[in-house]
């Protein structure tokens, strides 16, 4: 049976929320903390991370039951990273997914506790997962810890603040957007192909698979903050410029940016098809990132 795109991402989205908000509520206290952290989880959002996850494990013939724990916790980090990311001390984003931020909803501080609590709350809900060996469960953990932290997003997001006001070389910007978009975006398909009990073989290529997707996202995200539609994107449009940041249509042009992200879209499918999962939605996925409209 064909699986519609939409549909699937429909269906994943609504399920990751509902197990979202449940992971919270049953592991919080309610209070002004469980209401800030539902504030930001509630917003929505498209939930690309899990839903790669998803995705992949199932590409390997896992079922959903044993990706959720770790699909959430991801979720949650990310959803954290926009929390901070949105403060007046970083970027200083009245906006996120159409809704006042969180320090504009609440406060600074809260917004601070939010995000923390969410961070620690994505490895507890792994290692209280039933569906998981203590094997695997140490694997995700140790992994997801290393893509979110001081090797991973957090020193991308110093980087990227490292650059502001400055011109920086495509070499350098790339390796920016490795650490602070791509380790996670690159987690969430380890994980999968991990969850699904890929080869060694299969596993290296979906690794590449997903360092290419990380730089896809990336680049659409920066071509989106120049010809975006703010309603759409949920924050005001060239704010990236505003920001001083240093991005890929201001170093190679809108068409020169296209043209580096379809490169890597041959990557990621060239991976794919290596791994032997290529006619799964993960190649509707691919497609779907650097064509998305928000």
């Amino acid at each position: 049976m064909t699986v519609i795109l939409s549909d699937y991402l429909l269906e994943k989205r609504q399920l990751i929320n509902e197990q979202l908000i449940h992971y919270v509520r049953d592991y919080t206290v309610p209070g002004r903390l469980q209401d800030a952290m539902l504030y930001s989880i509630e917003a929505g959002g498209k939930r690309l991370r899990p839903i790669l996850l998803i995705a992949t494990a199932e590409a390997f013939g896992a079922k959903v039951d044993r990706t959720m724990a770790v699909a959430c916790g991801l979720e949650m980090i990310h959803t954290y990273s926009l929390i901070h990311d949105d403060l007046p001390a970083m970027d200083n984003d009245d906006f996120r997914r159409g809704l006042p931020t969180s320090h504009r909803r609440f406060d600074d501080a809260t917004a601070i506790l939010a995000g923390d609590a969410l961070l620690t709350l994505s490895s507890e809900i792994i290692v209280n997962d039933q569906e998981l060996s203590d094997r695997e469960r140490v694997f995700l953990i140790q992994e997801l810890s290393k893509a979110s932290g001081a090797s991973g997003m957090v020193e991308g997001q110093m980087q990227d603040m490292l650059s502001e006001n400055k011109q920086i070389p495509l070499e350098e910007l790339e390796n920016i957007h490795k650490k602070k978009t791509g380790k996670l975006l690159n987690f969430a398909i380890i994980a999968g192909a991990f969850l699904g009990h890929a080869s060694e073989e299969k596993f290296d290529e979906m690794k590449k698979m997903g360092e290419a997707l990380g730089l896809i996202f990336q680049i659409q995200d920066d071509i989106l903050d120049v010809t975006g539609d703010a309603e759409k994107i949920g924050k005001p449009v060239g704010s990236d410029e505003g920001n001083r940041k240093s991005t890929y249509p201001q170093l190679l042009g809108l068409d020169g940016a296209r043209t580096q992200m379809e490169s890597y879209v041959d990557e990621a499918q060239s991976a794919l098809k290596n791994a032997g999962v290529n006619h799964t939605i993960l190649s509707e996925l691919i497609h779907y990132l650097s064509s998305r409209d928000h």
